[in-house]
């Protein structure tokens, strides 16, 4: 029996093209799924103080570990009680700065988060070589941080709004430093719209009834769609 070669052609074609078809379905379909969800699978290292801590509370009740969770991202948490970013507070049991301890962080990041600066400002407290020493740290944290992590997106968030002094310059000195880099920086000063000098909001939202740092979980609930916006502000540079 002889076959026809045009016809058995014709059959591969007809395979070749289903192939085709499905390999470019396929293809299609995660691109939309990527862009519908570009979080899914990334990685969020937070390193800071106890604002990244949580101070006496689960780490899970933070809005930037709900956040992670929410847009299925993995999340690593470098927070230390009393930590500050420049300055070396070994001796009163809150570790080194951040600007060596960031290298303790796990070498794979997609997303970078620095939320500190309250414990710097108790050490600045308007002391020029103080604070001229915190700007060149900060500094050096940044080039670090971008020589650890070259293809992150980046970012720093400033302690809330606290009326004390040192905390203005610190704030400032962040949005300085980090521009000066191309970091972001989210101003909880003016737009977290958490007040740590109101004591009925202190009541509410914080961990205690004189504590100006620490928000409990109905606290970071108020920062989820805040911090969540920030992150795709990030994602975007």
């Amino acid at each position: 029996m002889r076959t026809c070669g045009r016809c058995n052609q014709t059959v591969v074609n007809r395979k070749y093209y289903k192939i085709i078809v499905s390999l470019m379905t396929l293809l299609f379909a995660t691109s939309v799924v990527a862009q519908e969800h570009p979080f899914e699978g990334k990685t969020m290292v937070v390193i800071g103080d106890s604002y990244v801590r949580n101070h006496r509370r689960p780490v899970e009740e933070t809005w930037h570990a709900r956040v992670a969770a929410r847009l299925g991202m993995h999340y690593r948490n470098y927070g230390r009680n009393g930590n500050s970013i420049a300055f070396d507070r070994s001796n009163r049991g809150f570790g080194k700065s951040m600007l060596e301890r960031y290298h303790e962080m796990t070498d794979t990041a997609d997303f970078v988060l620095v939320i500190a600066g309250h414990n710097d400002a108790h050490m600045v407290l308007n002391s020029q070589d103080s604070l001229a020493l915190f700007r060149m740290r900060l500094d050096s944290l940044c080039t670090g941080l971008r020589a650890k992590y070259p293809q992150a997106a980046i970012g720093f968030v400033t302690p809330w709004a606290v009326e004390r002094p040192g905390f203005a310059e610190v704030t400032e000195t962040i949005h300085e430093i980090c521009t000066k880099h191309g970091f972001p920086v989210l101003d909880a000063v003016r737009t977290s719209g958490i007040h740590p000098m109101n004591p009925n909001f202190r009541h509410r939202y914080f961990q205690a009834d004189n504590d100006e740092a620490h928000l409990n979980a109905e606290g970071h609930a108020l920062l989820l769609n805040w911090g969540e916006q920030f992150l795709r502000t990030m994602n975007k540079k």
